[in-house]
């Protein structure tokens, strides 16, 4: 998820519309691709799989995004650490009985409301961005990918705030980003705004010149994301990506064929052994009116997350 100043826009905003595909002839390329697997998982074995019975550090690094290419914050709330910020830990196992093993990852938005003091957070001083909130990564600032993978389906079940700013996620990126930001191959998933609960955003992003492209699309659903869990995930092969819902490939509007994308540097992926590792973030958006006067039962907000898997 690209960084989002105080004064800045949200890559959603800077994308065209949210029913169909915006690249730089990324339509052209991919429509020569074949079309993805109706079920994701035929042939693959699950290689990782976390319930969410406990929260495992070796696997989850807490805090602001890494890498190198900004300062790791965007939106109205500063990410926090494992230990917290401010007096708060955003980041819980908590029992739910929707959930299937019982428990499930709860990652929440508090509003602090005050001045705060989140090492390099540009919102410390800024009444409507003194949020705490959770971003957890399978990968380390300074470069390390504690869990990743180059191809494979990457799967999520999760259940949404419903919220006035949310701006929770399911995404990738690849490791050698973190160090080199012009490699940049950015895989969102799954992207929700917290006051349309039956829409979500998916998004391929190759950041850097040269070969910089996006793709883009809006999922409409047919059940209440911030009512119940839902499956989100992604096939990545060796040079294309597609996403599903429920593990079903979702569909072009204009066509109603599925949608699938060209990773245009899949070749540099692979020169490089390069691999994705996933990201559980939710974030609050600052492309959006801030409620005025922001109500009790606004200054909250959790998202839940009952398993990430791999299958490969």
């Amino acid at each position: 998820m690209t960084a989002v100043r105080e004064t800045g826009l949200s890559r959603r905003a800077c994308l065209v519309a949210w029913g169909g595909l915006v690249s730089g002839g990324a339509c052209s390329r991919a429509a020569t691709l074949k079309a993805p697997p109706e079920n994701p998982i035929d042939g693959r074995s699950l290689v990782f799989d976390d319930p969410f019975t406990r929260l495992d550090t070796s696997v989850w690094h807490a805090g602001r995004k890494v890498g190198s290419a900004d300062g790791g914050f965007y939106g109205r709330s500063a990410f926090a650490r494992i230990s917290g910020e401010e007096g708060v830990i955003p980041y819980a196992i908590v029992k739910d009985e929707l959930a299937g093993g019982g428990t499930a990852l709860q990652i929440s938005a508090k509003y602090i409301g005050k001045p705060m003091h989140v090492p390099g957070y540009y919102g410390n001083d800024l009444p409507e961005f003194q949020w705490i909130s959770g971003n957890l990564q399978a990968a380390t600032p300074d470069g390390g990918v504690r869990k990743g993978w180059r191809r494979g389906y990457f799967e999520a079940r999760m259940r949404f705030p419903k919220h006035p700013l949310s701006w929770p996620a399911f995404w990738m990126l690849n490791g050698r980003c973190i160090r080199f930001p012009q490699t940049s191959v950015e895989l969102d998933i799954v992207e929700h705004k917290g006051f349309e609960p039956f829409l979500y955003g998916t998004y391929l992003h190759e950041h850097g010149k040269p070969g910089e492209h996006h793709a883009s699309s809006g999922v409409p659903t047919p059940v209440d994301m911030t009512t119940r869990y839902c499956r989100y995930g992604m096939l990545v092969d060796e040079a294309w990506c597609a996403p599903y819902f429920e593990r079903k490939p979702i569909l072009q509007p204009a066509t109603g064929r599925p949608l699938i994308w060209e990773i245009g540097r899949s070749a540099e992926l692979d020169a490089h052994a390069d691999v994705f590792w996933p990201i559980l973030t939710l974030a609050l958006r600052s492309d959006y009116p801030y409620p005025k006067p922001l109500k009790i039962e606004d200054q909250q907000a959790h998202m839940r997350v009952d398993y990430v898997r791999v299958y490969a």
